[in-house]
């Protein structure tokens, strides 16, 4: 990936472009993450053995994956072992640079669509179909749940 304050400044104004209209824009942008995940998992993925079962796929995302886009591992992955996984990242590089006070905390979904895009396009792109949201209590961090769905 790019540079990271090129990446969030890339980003920032993204979010603010593709938001203007608050539904579509959201989607717009998850529809992006979705594209740049299926290509970085095709390409992080080229020369590694395959995935035994999806805890495995989940921890691909969050180091390999993780460490490729933000620089840095996931803080937190919990399971309940039925198909739904929490990711958590304290210092989430994309509200980084919000205010850590609850100030912008209404502002925070338009910055966080595109990871939730990008992961569920990383696990499509490694056969798994996914509903991935997020959420942030407390500025920087953030929580994605992460449940694949049973075929």
């Amino acid at each position: 990936m790019a540079d990271s304050p090129l990446f969030q400044a890339l980003h920032m104004e993204m979010a603010h472009a593709l938001c203007a209209e608050q539904e579509k824009g959201l989607a717009a942008l998850e529809g992006v993450g979705f594209r740049v995940g299926q290509g970085l998992s095709e390409r992080l993925t080229k020369e590694m053995p395959s995935f035994k079962d999806e805890l495995d796929v989940l921890k691909f995302l969050c180091k390999d994956l993780w460490i490729t886009v933000f620089k840095k591992q996931v803080d937190n992955l919990r399971t309940n072992h039925q198909g739904t996984y929490m990711l958590q990242d304290n210092q989430f590089l994309l509200l980084s640079q919000l205010s850590n006070g609850k100030q912008y905390l209404e502002e925070a979904p338009k910055f966080l669509a595109f990871t939730c895009g990008l992961v569920k396009g990383a696990l499509s792109n490694l056969g798994f179909d996914s509903t991935v949201t997020a959420e942030v209590a407390v500025m920087p961090s953030s929580k994605f749940q992460v449940v694949i769905q049973k075929s």
